[in-house]
């Protein structure tokens, strides 16, 4: 078999080392899914990208170290990023990529990399007790996504405070759970976290795919459709957005800190 290069990316990042890593595997043909779930155990990082070209477009899968899931904001960022950094694609063209939801574009817009993708607006959820008590604390309401749980508290000392207990989180229905709060920063329209400890990833430092239901749900709350927004992990990073509809345009940097092969 010929060697696959693969990149290693921090997305939604302005310098090496911040942000969320990203593992980007730039396929010639395809591979069956238990080599890649294999190659995403092997990189151990929240999410690895595998990108097949295919009739002018690209296939593009992600896998967290455990499973395949349907969504995810940072790996398409960073797939993106070695596309035009490989000089496989044009910087000036917008990236198509084929996915388990739908169709995702990627485009440049100054120094940043804009992603079209669909929203995921909250509803109700019964699940607030059990949630509440996983997060150890008591949110102010609590809604779900098509993917997740949502968890609004009070503060933003209370979001960084958190120290949830994650196998009680991997029981609940979910991918996983958003907490989120207003912003004590004025650059910041709001924050959040984001666990997923059922996936495989107890807290994955920067969560595109989070922001395509956090987007419409701040929206609503402050009025505005253009927000940056700060995940107030241990790495930390900032995600811009505007909500379009039912889709959401988020925005993020992103900086190579690796390359090599797999053989």
């Amino acid at each position: 078999m010929p060697e696959i290069t693969c990149l290693q990316i921090d997305a939604f990042a302005d310098e090496p080392f911040t942000g969320n890593p990203a593992a980007v595997c730039l396929l010639d043909e395809a591979r069956d899914e238990q080599w890649m779930q294999a190659v995403a155990a092997e990189m151990n990082l929240s999410e690895t990208a595998f990108v097949l070209p295919s009739d002018g477009d690209f296939q593009l899968r992600w896998f967290t170290p455990v499973t395949e899931v349907d969504l995810c904001g940072h790996a398409t960022l960073a797939a993106a990023h070695a596309l035009w950094s490989e000089h496989i694609v044009d910087p000036e063209a917008v990236i198509r990529f084929q996915t388990r939801s739908g169709e995702l574009t990627c485009a440049r817009r100054g120094d940043r990399i804009e992603l079209d993708f669909p929203a995921t607006p909250v509803e109700p959820d019964s699940g607030a007790a059990a949630l509440g008590a996983a997060l150890g604390v008591e949110p102010i309401e609590t809604k779900r996504s098509r993917f997740d749980g949502v968890a609004l508290l009070a503060s933003a000392d209370a979001l960084r405070a958190l120290d949830p207990d994650f196998a009680a989180l991997a029981r609940l229905p979910y991918r996983g759970v958003i907490a989120t709060s207003p912003s004590d920063d004025p650059r910041y329209d709001f924050l959040s976290r984001f666990f997923g400890p059922a996936v495989g990833v107890d807290e994955d430092p920067v969560t595109g795919s989070a922001h395509c239901a956090l987007a419409p749900y701040w929206a609503a709350r402050l009025g505005k459709l253009e927000m940056t927004a700060f995940q107030a992990s241990r790495r930390g990073g900032v995600v811009s957005m505007r909500l379009d509809g039912d889709r959401v345009l988020l925005a993020g940097r992103a900086v190579t800190v690796l390359r090599g092969v797999l053989v």
